[in-house]
This record gives structure tokens, sequence and C-alpha cells, in this order.
């Protein structure tokens, strides 16, 4: 492709994200069991990741909205499964938070197979966003999720947040060393993006990504 066709290419994924996550878009259902996921309807975005990686907060900053996620300080606090519809075109699903040691033993258990459950039984889910903190990288909490979805054969992309805590010279050689680790996983999607809720950093590069995976027009 010549440069000038790729830039057009780019420039439409850019315009196509904008339009999408310019929709509408309502909480359709919290889901603390099985029997209580919605139907699966519209193409599924999940947004995984380590208690306090901000996942509330990249969903408010990717749908323009402040307060449609519910985002605290407290790890731990999201304990069920959120779907959000996005103009009947796109579910995108909060999923509890692992990794935090002062969640009950039990409590933790009982999120991990409702998250199992949900990943292995939804045809209708197109990818999983795994959230990791770009000042720390991944943890083993992380690597075993990756693991897990590589048997499953479940398509993931690796989203940095908090990026403007990071210098940008250590942002890209974490980048770098993140993406030769990626390689050796068969489910994961190559690129990595770095983003920032507060700066807004990488927001219009994942909505364009996100906007491929979505349903071309509303579903009545």
């Amino acid at each position: 492709m010549a440069d000038g066709d790729q830039a057009l290419s780019e420039e439409a994924a850019l315009a196509a994200g904008r339009r999408l996550f310019a929709q509408d878009c309502r909480f359709v259902a919290g889901a603390t069991t099985a029997d209580a996921l919605p139907p699966a309807r519209l193409p599924e975005i999940a947004f995984a990741g380590r208690s306090n990686v901000g996942k509330s907060s990249l969903i408010n900053a990717l749908t323009g909205r402040h307060a449609l996620a519910r985002v605290s300080r407290t790890p731990g606090r999201t304990q069920q499964i959120n779907f959000f519809d996005l103009g009947g075109r796109l579910m995108l699903v909060d999923l509890p938070g692992y990794g935090f040691a002062a969640v009950g033993r039990r409590q933790s258990h009982a999120w991990g197979r409702l998250i199992a459950l949900y990943l292995k039984g939804r045809p209708s889910l197109r990818r999983l966003c795994l959230l990791a903190d770009a000042r720390h990288g991944l943890k083993e909490s992380d690597r075993r999720i990756m693991t897990e979805l590589d048997r499953a054969a479940l398509s993931y992309q690796l989203v940095l947040t908090k990026a403007d805590k990071v210098e940008p010279d250590a942002l890209a050689a974490a980048v770098q060393k993140l993406g030769a680790e990626l390689a050796r996983h068969g489910a994961a999607h190559p690129e990595i993006l770095a983003t920032s809720a507060r700066e807004g950093r990488g927001i219009e590069a994942l909505r364009a990504a996100l906007a491929a995976l979505s349903s071309p027009t509303p579903l009545g």
C-alpha cells in the first residue's frame, strides 16, 4: 500500500472510531451469576485487568462520559460483570478486577468462576482488552490469564493504562519488551496500545481498533 493510501486508510479508521464512540452508550446489565448474563445480541469487547488498573476510567474516556463506568479508588470494588450498549453496534463489558489479595478467597473464586464462564461461553465476544499499568507491566496474574486465553484461542490485545506516568523513552522500551513477550502467545494481538485516560493519549487509536470489530449497522 502506498504511503498516501495508508494514511487515508488510517484516517478513515480513526473517523469510524470517533463516529462509533459518539453514539449513545447506556448501562444494560450487571451480572453476578451466569444466569444473569444478558442475551448475546451484539459483538462484545471485554475489558480485563488487575484491580485498580483503570478499566472504568478507560471505558469512560473511550465513550467521552465521566461517570458511565463507576470509578473507585478501592481495589476489588467492582464485583459484577457490567454491560454497556454502544449505539446498538457494540457491547462494552467491564469485568471484575483480579489479583487483589484483600478480597475474600471465597468471593474471589466465585468471581473467577463467573469470568471463566463468560469468557468460554460467549460466542459474541470479539476481543478481550487486557489492561496493564504502564508503570509496572505484566504481573504473574496477568500471565496466568494470558495462558488461559491462549488455551481457549480467545483473541486479546494488551492495552497499557496510565501511560502519562511513564517517561517516553521508558514507555517505548517497555512496549518493545512486551511485544517480544506477546509474540510467544498465540491468541495475542500483535499491536500494543499505550493509553492515558487522563490525557486522552491512545484513546482514538483504541476506538478505531474496536470500531473495526463492531456491527456495521445498529441492530433493531
